[in-house]
Parts: C-alpha cells; structure tokens; sequence
C-alpha cells in the first residue's frame, strides 16, 4: 500500500457525490444511527462495482455503449426519484423529531441502490486499482481485493463522519421550518444535479 493510493482514495472518498448527500440527509433526518447506517449501505454498494473490476466485467461496461447506457439511465431515473422523495413534505427525508424511525433494511437498500446504479464506479475501479499493483505481483486479484477493502473503509469512514456531523447539528436544524425547507430544496437540488451529471458522462 502506498502513501499515493491512500491519498487518491481519501480525496475519492470525500468528494461530494450521490453517497455523501444521502448520507448527510440521513444524518439530518435521523440522527447518527441511520447516517450511519447509511454510510454503511453506499460502502456496501461499492462491492458489486470492485467485483465487477476484478472479474472483467467492468471493461464490458467501458466497452459497450448500450451497456454503459443502461445502468447509466437507471442511475439517472434512480437519482430523480430521490430529488422527488426528498422534495414531498411527508417524503422519506423529512426532518421531523415525532416521526418513527426508517427501518435499517430501507435505509441500506437506498443506499446501495445510490451506489450500485453508478456505473462510473466500476469503470473507476478498472482503471484506478491496477495502477497500485506491481507488473510481477504474485497474488493480483488478492492485492486488488485488499486494496478495494481499504478503499472501502476509507469510504465507511468518511460518510460516516459526515453523517455524524450533520446529525449534531439535527437539533438546531430541526427546530427552524424555514431552514427545513430550504435544506429540503438543496438536498433535492443536489440530487437533480447528481442526475444530471451522470446523464452527461460517457464511457
């Protein structure tokens, strides 16, 4: 492992992105437990993409258009439908302190949904992790799962930390109607433009 890999994998992490927005609405309409849950669901969502890397069949997605296409618009239709749930008043997002917590099994799902249906992943993971595994490595695919799982981690930490500290600032949040709508708009905003972009990225 080297300082260069931790250090790519660290900004990759922290990038904004599907899975940090979820992770902060969770954090936000929740609390901690279920931004952590959350952070846990889009880690999830990333072993599909790092087997997919590991087996070839990421280089199909890179390769075929209609492929890439597919999983691309579902991702996209996926997104839009997060912006329109988080949008609705009594939406699974809302921010509301007498409301019965989601389920975890829920939570996970949407979570891995976020990060299942971006096919850029997986492309990520084909181009990326090879690039940290010397010409004459005895073991590659075991070296490329060891480094998928500390990307992994990396990630877990991440979310996790930025859940936990949208959840800290629930009570004051929670208490403001207008900043509830507004965070409401924003979260469904990023969501549109999360779409968007993955609309417009090609192979």
């Amino acid at each position: 492992m080297t300082p260069e890999f931790l250090i790519t994998s660290l900004i990759v992490a922290a990038s904004p992105g599907t899975g940090v927005v979820y992770t902060l609405a969770a954090g936000l309409s929740q609390g901690a437990r279920a931004s952590i849950i959350a952070a846990f669901g889009c880690t999830l969502g990333i072993v599909p993409h790092l087997l997919a890397a590991i087996t070839g069949l990421a280089a199909i997605l890179h390769t075929s258009a209609l492929a890439f296409g597919i999983v691309k618009y579902l991702g996209v239709a996926y997104l839009l439908y997060m912006a329109w749930n988080t949008l609705r008043e009594d939406g699974a997002l809302k921010i509301d302190d007498t409301r019965e917590p989601r389920k975890a099994a829920r939570i996970i799902g949407e979570a891995i949904l976020i990060n299942l249906l971006n096919p850029k992943l997986s492309i990520f993971f084909f181009a990326f992790l090879p690039q940290f595994i010397a010409p004459d490595e005895a073991l590659p695919t075991r070296r490329m799962i060891d480094l998928g799982l500390i990307f992994m981690a990396m990630t877990f930490l991440v979310f996790a930390l930025y859940g936990c500290f949208a959840a800290s600032v629930r009570r004051q949040v929670v208490s403001r109607p207008a900043v509830l709508a507004w965070l409401r708009r924003s979260f469904a905003a990023a969501f549109v433009v999360l779409g968007a972009k993955l609309a417009l990225t090609e192979r």
